[in-house]
């Protein structure tokens, strides 16, 4: 894996890895409002896709039901990972491992549901492979604040660096003379309003 003399976020070091953006675990999330989880995932994921960041999509078992539409329209033909694995660590199955570790990259931003689930279990992991992990803090959620907190509390106590989606979409942007990189604030703060889009669906 190349390494990076840097502690920020880049388009050329960074991989943006979404967990479990499911129907019915986004029900049941209690921690904070479903709609700015969805905005803050929504926002990243169009600042990936404009940035031409590499993202992995990845659901837990179909009980969770589907994926959240306002994703999958982002990226008609991208296939989402459906683990095999019970675990709650998305890494634990080698398919997404393997896919992860070919692109090379060292820094890794987790966003997903649950927090103290899904979310944390792939951090510990991915911090044993070598990444430097950052967690998206408002793009997840869990079924409880206590939850939602002990999970942010313990990712913090592991050397997972939070991070928004403002924050995450402006470091990309930061030094990049690529043109489409003016997408970004045009997308995400103007005409692409992913909050109001969110709640016209519900």
């Amino acid at each position: 894996m190349e390494s990076y003399n840097t502690d920020y976020v880049s388009v050329i070091n960074s991989i943006l890895l979404m967990l479990d953006y499911q129907e019915k675990k986004l029900n049941e999330v209690r921690s904070s409002e479903k709609s700015e989880i969805v905005n803050a995932a929504v926002s990243s994921a169009k600042a990936a896709s404009i940035l031409n960041v590499p993202i992995i999509l990845t659901s837990a078992g179909s009980e969770y039901g589907q994926y959240l539409n306002e994703l999958t329209e982002l990226f008609p033909s991208k296939d989402i990972i459906k683990r095999t694995s019970q675990n709650s660590d998305a890494l634990d199955d080698e398919r997404i491992l393997r896919l992860l570790k070919k692109y090379g990259r060292s820094k890794l931003i987790i966003s997903g549901l649950w927090t103290s689930e899904s979310l944390i279990e792939t951090a510990v992991h991915a911090i044993k492979e070598g990444y430097d992990v950052f967690g998206l803090i408002d793009g997840c959620g869990d079924i409880s604040h206590d939850r939602h907190n002990f999970g942010v509390h313990r990712m913090l106590k592991i050397g997972v660096t939070p991070i928004t989606w403002i924050s995450l979409a402006s470091e990309w942007m930061n030094g990049w003379s690529d043109p489409s990189e003016n997408e970004v604030p045009e997308e995400l703060f103007g005409k692409y309003n992913i909050m109001l889009s969110y709640l016209a669906r519900h």
